[in-house]
């Protein structure tokens, strides 16, 4: 059995794409996951499967698009996954603002990732690093106020999921030991 850290995107927005996390979790059950959790309301689970990352994952979007009518993005991540992106965080001294610290979780490592364009939209307290396939960014004035953090994506070039440093962490003690 996997342990698997699912990140959606785009649910549970402005009311739109709404899938409340009882629904996702009997959706999970029936693709055969196991000692599933939710955390808030925007879409992230952490639950066990015997079965490898992107078939469960077609079949989690196939499950939603068929109740829902719509099929988010969802990238899964293994335990190792998130441990490492902890592990990893290079502003440790930003913990302390857990809302502050943003880690962007990447579809796919960048292949051509414009890194001059992204510092040149970074305010002077911001900070950002590519690690892989994880964008971390502190952001002290907030990411809502960020152009930085608006233009990531797009200039990063692969689909990405943002989740502050709270979140993180949660889903780290969700997927246990």
């Amino acid at each position: 059995m996997h342990t698997y850290i699912a990140l959606f995107r785009a649910i549970n927005v402005g009311g739109k794409n709404t899938l409340p996390m009882k629904s996702l979790t009997t959706l999970l059950e029936h693709i055969g996951a196991t000692e599933i959790h939710t955390y808030i309301q925007s879409g992230n689970a952490v639950f066990r499967h015997a079965g490898d990352a992107v078939p469960v994952a077609a079949r989690l979007v196939a499950a939603i698009g068929e109740q829902y009518g719509f099929e988010p993005q969802v990238l899964l991540l293994s335990r190792k996954d998130i441990l490492r992106a902890c592990e990893r965080n290079p502003f440790p001294e930003a913990e302390a603002e857990p809302t502050s610290l943003h880690l962007g979780f990447l579809a796919a490592t960048p292949p051509a990732p414009d890194l001059q364009k992204l510092a040149s939209l970074k305010k002077d307290n911001e900070r950002f690093l590519l690690d892989g396939n994880v964008f971390y960014l502190h952001a002290p004035d907030g990411v809502g106020r960020s152009k930085l953090a608006a233009g990531s994506e797009r200039l990063l070039g692969v689909p990405m999921t943002d989740r502050n440093w709270r979140t993180v962490c949660k889903l780290r003690e969700l997927a246990g030991p």
